[in-house]
């Protein structure tokens, strides 16, 4: 079985869109999302239909609690606050219950699902560090284990020293962000993992980020959000 694996879409039409373009040309047989469909971005409504449309498994994200519950919101910065509190006010109330409905964790062989660390996955540690890599082994039981939350992709084995897939290894990986890349490239990061080759393949691809930009000023939202997407930052 062929899986792609999407994380940190933040509202992002334009880049999701083209990640399920990709998805679309690749012999993909289930697609599974980590969280933060929503969040920063400007199209949360119509991120959420493609994320129920698509996707066979998902997870929630702490940009999806906040839209929840915008009081989650009170450690982001004043962008994030002010994000989510817009997107609190503009989604339906059917996308409202579908994002309350969504567990922190899941599993279906042979993958763990969580949005940022299977270790107390609603705490919303950053697994950014070997050290903290090593402390989420013990917490699932899976060879392998999907997470984003950092914005940052990675493979890293349980020994703390291989970082491409094996099968004798049980591994961890961040799949990126799909709609709001950290790591200084702009580009949409996604992740496609083959099952019965055992081959995991992060995707990168450009999209149309003036477009995904131009969104973002155009609710009225804060003009960091929009400037930090050509950055990848």
């Amino acid at each position: 079985m062929r899986v792609a694996i999407v994380a940190d879409i933040h509202s992002n039409l334009q880049a999701l869109a083209k990640a399920l373009s990709i998805i679309d040309r690749s012999r993909i047989d289930e697609v599974y999302c980590l969280g933060d469909i929503v969040g920063y971005g400007a199209n949360p409504n119509e991120c959420i239909g493609l994320v129920r449309e698509r996707c066979t498994l998902t997870v929630l994200g702490n940009h999806d609690l906040a839209a929840i519950d915008t009081s989650v919101a009170h450690y982001f910065t004043k962008p994030g606050r002010i994000a989510a509190e817009w997107t609190h006010s503009v989604l339906t109330p059917d996308n409202l219950s579908f994002l309350s409905s969504l567990p922190y964790s899941t599993a279906k062989e042979p993958a763990t699902l969580a949005h940022a660390s299977p270790l107390e996955p609603g705490q919303w540690t950053y697994v950014s560090s070997l050290a903290l890599a090593r402390d989420q082994f013990p917490a699932f039981s899976t060879p392998l284990c999907f997470i984003g939350h950092t914005h940052i992709p990675f493979v890293c084995g349980e020994n703390l020293k291989t970082f491409s897939l094996k099968k004798d290894m049980r591994f961890l990986v961040n799949v990126g962000s799909v709609g709001q890349p950290r790591d200084g490239n702009p580009q949409l990061s996604f992740g496609i993992f083959d099952s019965e080759q055992w081959t995991y393949q992060n995707i990168r691809s450009e999209y149309d980020v003036e477009g995904a930009a131009k969104a973002i000023l155009g609710q009225g939202l804060p003009t960091v959000l929009a400037k930090r997407l050509s950055l990848g930052q």
